[in-house]
């Protein structure tokens, strides 16, 4: 049974392990590139973000960042949005709802905080968690899209009143 929690402090050296290695697994992003440190920067995040963790037989399989919008992790959201950053999942975990139930905590976690929307930003290759966010009840916003270094980064949305 896989258990969605706050990350403690405990936690940090794992999620950042798994985050980057996630990343790296996918082929998102070069080995060298400087994007990798800061995925394996989970205890400056936890400092300015929330960390949230999945945990199965007391191992961390995943893991999911909210920032407040005007905070250090927020890339696009705006007064009044949550932004989920740097969803990761272990590949021996994946295909078992690890990755929604952490959207799905995300998106609580937001509304309960009063957040009039929840952001997020994906990359093109990006299809199975995409897949996951249209699910659930997000909706593609291409007028925020936005260049990243080397390709479009799509920009997906959510509202109390259709995800959850």
């Amino acid at each position: 049974m896989t258990v969605i929690r706050p990350a403690g402090d405990d936690d940090l050296t794992r999620v950042s392990e798994l985050v980057a290695d996630a990343y790296l697994a996918d082929d998102l992003v070069p080995r060298d590139h400087w994007y990798v440190d800061e995925l394996r920067a989970a205890a400056h995040r936890a400092l300015h973000a929330e960390l949230i963790v999945a945990e199965d037989e007391g191992t961390v399989v995943g893991t999911v960042t909210l920032a407040s919008a005007g905070s250090p992790y927020a890339e696009i959201a705006r007064a009044g949005e949550i932004e989920i950053r740097m969803l990761a999942v272990a590949p021996a975990a994946r295909g078992r709802g690890v990755g929604e139930a952490l959207v799905r905590a995300a998106l609580e976690r937001a509304w309960s905080t009063g957040a009039e929307a929840v952001v997020l930003t994906t990359l093109t290759p990006m299809i199975a968690a995409q897949r996951v966010y249209e699910r659930i009840g997000f909706t593609r916003d291409p007028a925020r899209d936005w260049a990243g270094e080397s390709q479009t980064m799509l920009v997906y949305t959510a509202h109390p009143a259709t995800a959850g």
